[in-house]
């Protein structure tokens, strides 16, 4: 699997990033995304699964470091966990909603 997740993780940084956003923060709305959207613990796990520090990983969400094309697999998995978790959440709130519609008798 190691070449596999290789391949993968390669795939997710040239599909969501450009050079020209390598050596500077992310932006105010991706980082304020990300923060909203993940937990330390799931940037824990991207640390593990990618080799890159978690502290990087933090700094790069936090915009206390740049982009760079060796952090931006793990910032590329991030976006994606976001991405699920937000639909997720999404998901949720309309069953919230059928269901209070339900009680409220809208």
């Amino acid at each position: 699997m190691g070449h596999l997740k290789s391949i993968y993780l390669q795939g997710i940084k040239k599909d969501i990033f450009n050079e020209s956003e390598f050596g500077k923060p992310i932006s105010d709305d991706l980082s304020a995304t990300l923060r909203r959207n993940i937990t330390k613990d799931y940037m824990a796990d991207i640390a593990t699964q990618t080799g890159i520090s978690f502290s990087t990983i933090r700094d790069v969400v936090y915009r206390t470091n740049s982009l760079t094309a060796g952090n931006s697999v793990a910032i590329g998995l991030l976006v994606k966990t976001a991405f699920e978790n937000s639909l997720a959440r999404k998901r949720q709130n309309d069953r919230d909603i059928v269901f209070l519609e339900r009680i409220l008798k809208f």
